[in-house]
């Protein structure tokens, strides 16, 4: 039996990932893989998702340059949840410009932006 088939993939072929900031421990982002770009991304040594939206594989940071180099590789309790420890390239892992996806919290009954904009959207994908 491979190390992937010990993995309960959604009905759909995926199962939800989580990037973490390897030397700080921010969670950066939130994503989806498959077999492929599991198997990808542990081979490679840097993050391979799937897009959704687009239906294909995606080389996190392929247009940006913000790659993720993966350290670990780990699996939850119930074999149903992926955790990357990862080194992220250049300080950006959102596609809006800021450190990581999370720069939204709650505030008396409203979303407020906490994170600042480092890098505009528009110069990083051209």
């Amino acid at each position: 039996m491979s190390w992937l088939d010990e993995i309960r993939w959604t009905a759909d072929g995926l199962v939800p990932v989580i990037a973490q900031e390897a030397d700080t421990g921010t969670i950066l982002m939130f994503a989806w893989m498959n077999r492929e770009s599991l198997a990808l991304t542990a081979e490679e040594g840097y993050a391979v998702y799937w897009s959704r939206s687009r239906n294909k594989l995606w080389r996190k940071g392929e247009e940006s340059g913000h790659r993720q180099k993966v350290r670990e590789i780990r699996l939850d309790c119930d074999e149903d949840v992926i955790l990357l420890k990862v080194e992220q390239a250049g300080g950006i892992a959102c596609h809006t410009g800021r450190h990581h996806c999370f720069f939204r919290i709650l505030r008396d009954g409203q979303w407020e932006t906490v994170d600042p904009v480092l890098k505009s959207p528009e110069t990083i994908y051209r």
